[in-house]
Parts: C-alpha cells; structure tokens; sequence
C-alpha cells in the first residue's frame, strides 16, 4: 500500500516556538506500513524518527528535521469491551473524538485535562494531566500498548507481560517505538457539575486543604498582580446536564478567547499595561455552574495562543512556591497579565512520570505568543528547581539529561529499556538527545 508522503514541508508547533523542516513525513494508517517506516527509512536508511500527533508541545520533543511519523490516520476505535469498562484506541486518536465515540457506547475516561485537542499516545507520553488530588494522569489510565521498536518489531505490552517495558512505555517521550495502539480502564459514563468562581487569592491558599480534600477535581488561577484568583471545582452529580449555550457562549468564547485575546495583543504591543490587564481579568471571572457529561466539562476551548513551562513540585509546597512567585514578580517587574495554573495530580508509580512516588502540585506559567517570555520563565523555574521541580514533558524547560537523572529514582531503568527497545536510537533527535544522555550524540545505526 503506498503511504502518504510530503518532502520537506515546513512542520510548526501550536505556539510557534518550534519548527522543523523534515526530509520526509509520513502518513501510516497500518501498522505493517509503520513497520516499513522503521524498517526502510531507519534501520537501513540510518535516519532518526519522531512522532507527531497535535503538534501541541511546547518543547522540540516532536521535532524533525529527517522523518516525521504523523499518527493521524490511526484514529478510532480498536475494539471495545463495555462489561469490562476497557477499549483498544489506535494511537493518533485526538482526545475530543475519544471522549464522544466512548460516550456512544456509554463509556468515559476517569480523568482528562482542559485541552482535548491532542492524541492520546502524546498525551500519555508525555505525562499530560488533569486535576484531582486522587487522580492521576492520563498515564495511569493505560493497561495496554502495542508498539513498533526501534528494531521495527510490534509488540504488545501489558504490566503482567512485560512488566519493565511498560512501566518505561506509559510515559515514554516517544523513544522507545511508536506507540500505535493503546488500551485502556475505562468508566460508565458520568456527569459532573462545574462551579466557576472568584476567591482572594490568601483565602484560597489559607483554604486549601478544604478545597483539595471535599472535591474530586480542584483547580485555580491566579493573576499577576491581581488579588482575586479563580476557583475551578468539578464534582460527579446526579443532577440532570444543565447548560446554558448562551451564557457558555460568552463566557468561553467572548470573554476568554476573543476579548482576551485582544487585550493580549495590547499587552504586546505596549507590554507597561500588562499588570493593568491583569487585574482588569481578574476582576472579570466567571462566575458561574454548569452541569454535562465528563468529556463536555473537562476540555476548554483555546484560541488565544501561548508559551507555557509547567512543573511538578511535592503536593505540601504548593502555598510556599506561590508565595516566592509572588515576591519575584514584585521585585522583577515581569511584563505578564496571563494567569498562572494550580492543580493538584495524585502519585503513580510510571518511571519517567513528573508525578512519579509523589503526590504532586502542578504549577504552570504562560507568556502570550510574541512576548518574551526567557527572563519570566527563568526566575519562575529556579524557584520550582528549589523545590524538587519535575518539568512537565511537553511544556517549556532547559534541563538536560545531568540534572532529570536526578530528580528521577527509576532514570536509569528507563535507559536500560530504552537499550533494548532502540540499539540503534533510531528515535533519539538531537533535542531527545540532549534531554536522556548525558553525553549527546545519537548513535548511528550500522
């Protein structure tokens, strides 16, 4: 079967930060054609090879400038057993199409973020997360994965048959094969109510473990600048969907996307009023309640785009971490009106995990596309650093391989999976490169 392939097309990343211009990208819809990939372009051609579902990292971790491997046409339901509450999903399938066919057969994931534009196999390489200080990342949702290796051999892994290789599988950053089937523990569908609503940032941060501990999802944002802070609670409901499309309307798409995004352009183009927007986006949150099935209420819509580092800190240092954030932003005088992303992740046990032996605080920083963001970015992620930071796999950060070894107890069993999985590190880029070996130089493949 011939495989869709485009020659040196100019590949981008959601925000921007990242491009590539790849030799070639392909387009699979089988798994025997990703076999051929491997086999053909790697393993005899002796290029190196990278996957890519949304393009919505922020890192150069889907970046190529030889082959790029699109999971796009590998969408869609494998196969499913609703008694058992599991389905098999081809690894390109985009969390918004999950979400919906799951739903039709009266099924839900346990747990999503607030972006469901991604795949499912880049969500869980590269530890993407919700909220809920009992839940954990999408990751730990997964009880199943079928893989082409760096050898171009398909192999299906549970914890029962390969128990290393899937501990290394569940969040891999895509260096041990292309993920291109995933099965996962499921859930009857459920609804959830949503409360949206304005809180004195002390208050929340005195109020804490309330918060945490009486709600199943529990997350807030707040502004630079600003006192008021918004409080974002999720609860399953026996209630029946109650939405209102007109107040959703503005709310989702007037307020936070449209008029946000023009007072962001404004912020740009005269970055002294950046503290002055702030405020005013404090001021002008939501307040609101909204009940619908779990895939409608955990994803956002996101048009106003942006640059982002996150971090994963113990979960007790979350009040302590904001505090320091809050004096640097005085002293520094950062130009930043975006809110700042508070969320708490329950602990696992997945070897490169950001989560990983520790219930975790999530901490995300943005900067609007266009501005710099280097200097804000810096001061935030030495302050994270103190605190036994972990960065988010897909959002910005600058460790390298000397320093995460260090911050993760199971790095060197990763290595030695990766070892076997990819000899050759058909899958290491010269970024990949950088961030797993300490030394960088991808082997070439003989």
């Amino acid at each position: 079967m011939l495989l869709m392939t485009e020659r040196r097309k100019k590949w981008t990343n959601w925000s921007g930060s990242v491009t590539a211009t790849p030799e070639l990208v392909k387009y699979p819809t089988t798994i025997d054609e990703i076999v051929e990939i491997v086999h053909n372009e790697c393993v005899i051609g002796g290029k190196y090879l990278r996957m890519v579902g949304s393009s919505h990292s922020f890192t150069p971790v889907a970046a190529s400038d030889q082959v790029l491997v699109s999971l796009d046409g590998l969408q869609g339901i494998v196969s499913m057993d609703v008694d058992q509450a599991t389905a098999v999903v081809w690894a390109g399938t985009k969390l918004k199409l999950l979400g919906e066919l799951l739903h039709e057969s009266g099924l839900a994931q346990e747990n999503l973020g607030d972006i469901d534009v991604q795949s499912i196999a880049g969500a869980i390489s590269t530890g993407t997360h919700g909220s809920g200080h009992r839940l954990g990342s999408i990751a730990t949702q997964v009880i199943g994965i079928t893989v082409v290796n760096g050898l171009g051999e398909v192999m299906e892994c549970t914890e029962q048959s390969h128990p290393d290789v899937f501990k290394a599988l569940q969040v891999s950053l895509g260096t041990l094969g292309i993920i291109v089937q995933v099965k996962l523990r499921l859930r009857k569908s459920y609804v959830l109510s949503y409360e949206s609503k304005r809180m004195d940032l002390s208050d929340c941060l005195t109020q804490l473990p309330g918060l945490i501990e009486r709600n199943r999802h529990f997350e807030f944002f707040w502004f630079p600048y600003a006192e008021a802070c918004q409080v974002k609670l999720m609860n399953e409901t026996g209630s029946p969907i109650s939405i209102n499309k007109v107040s959703d309307f503005v709310n989702e798409r007037l307020i936070e996307n449209t008029l946000f995004g023009l007072l962001s352009g404004m912020c740009r183009l005269f970055p002294a009023v950046s503290s002055t927007i702030s405020r005013i986006s404090a001021s002008s949150v939501p307040i609101m309640t909204k009940a619908n099935y779990s895939h409608n209420i955990f994803a956002t819509q996101r048009t106003v785009r942006f640059n982002e580092m996150e971090y994963s800190l113990p979960a007790d240092c979350m009040t302590a971490v904001i505090r320091e954030m809050r004096e640097a932003m005085e002293r520094e005088k950062f130009h930043v009106h975006f809110p700042i992303e508070c969320r708490y992740v329950a602990a696992d046990d997945i070897w490169l995990s950001p989560a990983y032996g520790r219930d975790s605080a999530y901490i995300a920083v943005h900067m609007y596309r266009g501005m710099p963001y280097e200097r804000y970015f810096q001061v935030m992620e030495e302050i994270f650093l103190r605190y036994e930071g972990r960065p988010h796999w897909g959002k910005m950060h600058t460790l390298k391989a000397a320093d995460l070894k260090k911050r993760y107890p199971m790095w060197q069993h990763f290595e030695e999976i990766r070892e076997q999985m990819d000899p050759n590190h058909v899958f290491l880029s010269p970024y990949m490169s950088e961030l797993l070996e300490d030394e960088p130089g991808r082997t070439e493949i003989t």
